[in-house]
């Protein structure tokens, strides 16, 4: 594969280029080759791991007319036409960050099926790494580490996801731009499969949820 998977500082700085077109050109021609090949190389991880035929989608940012993307990714799913009503996984990048993560945004219809599940097995997230974040709206880059939430906290979050329609269920790991590993080919590629590997009983329980 001639595009090299790796992130650097010229990436990221393509967030702060001012203008639809002028971030939009930057991002197709920098960022989104990378997003495509990271697709290429983990699909077979995931189909493999998971036993399903998973289908990458790179963000394509089409109905944007005024405001540029304030962050891009490549997400996998087992539908080839789309991703969002399904639960999904995530590589992305922001203007200082990259993230991994496990997602339910506000297309999947049964988010709240996936609450009471996660409430009755609640040592899956317990046993998910502290480092670990969770996130209830994909649009904002606000996060809150594992750690920083007790079972209360993590209880709470799980009813606001059964009763409001735009709550959302995101989880995995924030990486600075800084950090070296995201520079590395082989170290990315290792933390993306890494962390999807810790995500995936969050997958699965998505798919045993109820569809009524």
């Amino acid at each position: 594969m001639s595009t090299h998977i790796q992130f650097n500082q010229n990436d990221f700085a393509v967030f702060a280029i001012p203008g639809l077109n002028a971030r939009m050109e930057a991002l197709k021609a920098e960022i989104r080759p990378k997003l495509e090949a990271i697709g290429e190389v983990i699909t077979p991880y995931l189909s493999a791991s998971l036993g399903a035929e998973f289908t990458p989608h790179v963000a394509k940012h089409a109905r944007r007319s005024v405001n540029p993307p304030d962050e891009t990714w490549v997400a996998w799913s087992t539908n080839k036409r789309g991703y969002k009503s399904l639960p999904h996984f995530q590589v992305g990048l922001r203007e200082n960050e990259l993230f991994i993560l496990f997602a339910l945004i506000y297309e999947y219809p049964y988010k709240a099926n996936f609450a009471q599940s996660l409430q009755k097995e609640d040592s899956l997230w317990q046993s998910l790494p502290n480092h670990f974040v969770v996130s209830n709206d994909h649009t904002k880059p606000d996060t809150t580490p594992l750690e920083e939430l007790d079972f209360t906290a993590m209880e709470q979050r799980l009813e606001r996801l059964t009763r409001i329609k735009k709550e959302e269920f995101l989880c995995g790991v924030v990486i600075p731009a800084t950090d070296t590993r995201i520079q590395d080919e082989e170290q990315l590629l290792s933390l993306i499969e890494s962390t999807f590997a810790a995500l995936s009983p969050l997958y699965e329980l998505a798919l045993r949820v109820p569809s009524t």
